[in-house]
This record gives structure tokens, C-alpha cells and sequence, in this order.
């Protein structure tokens, strides 16, 4: 009984930390609306909505997610997307895709 207690113990503490380790589509939308909203000219929704899930999972893993936000975002200039910020933004756009049947707020 002690031995599962402490099995389950470790496992919330495995999968509390796994969650805050990972990105979060709430925080990319906080971060496209605050730093690239406005060199982008449109709003969140229209900026995800540029590409579908599987698109998106394509230039993330390709490498091209900064990239495809220049090619979007004319006025955005390389090095300006922060590496720590490309992740919730991505989780962003993969959420909000055009084909994912979610709207943002934003």
C-alpha cells in the first residue's frame, strides 16, 4: 500500500510538471495579440486561419515557423518572434487552424 502511494505520488508530480513544461495556446494567443498583432495588420483568428492543422504541424516541423510568420507578416523581422514564445504561438495556430472549427477571442 505505502509502495502505491508512492508510485501515485510520483506520477502527479510527473504530469503537473509535464503540463507547465509544455506550450500552451492561451499564451500564444496573449503573445500574438501583444507583440505581433499589429505588424501583422489582422487579428489572431485570421492569422491562424491561414493554414490547417496539418500545415501547421508541416512548418513546425520543418523549422519554418518563424519564417512562415515573416511570409504572413511582412513588417515582422527575423530574430523578432522570440525561440520561448514560437511554441505557444504555434499551439496558437495549430488550435485556431482553418480546419480545426475553433474562433479565438482575439
Amino acid at each position: 500500500m505505502k509502495l502505491f502511494k508512492i508510485v501515485m505520488a510520483g506520477a502527479l508530480v510527473l504530469g503537473v510538471s509535464a503540463t507547465i513544461l509544455s506550450a500552451d495556446a492561451v499564451k500564444g494567443q496573449k503573445l500574438f495579440s501583444k507583440k505581433l498583432k499589429k505588424a501583422c495588420g489582422m487579428t489572431g483568428a485570421k492569422f491562424a486561419s491561414k493554414h490547417s492543422q496539418d500545415e501547421w504541424e508541416s512548418i513546425k516541423e520543418a523549422g519554418k515557423f518563424e519564417e512562415e510568420i515573416m511570409k504572413i507578416c511582412p513588417k515582422v523581422e527575423k530574430g523578432k518572434v522570440k525561440e520561448k514564445w514560437q511554441s505557444h504561438i504555434y499551439d496558437f495556430s495549430y488550435e485556431y487552424a482553418n480546419d480545426s472549427g475553433n474562433v479565438p477571442s482575439c
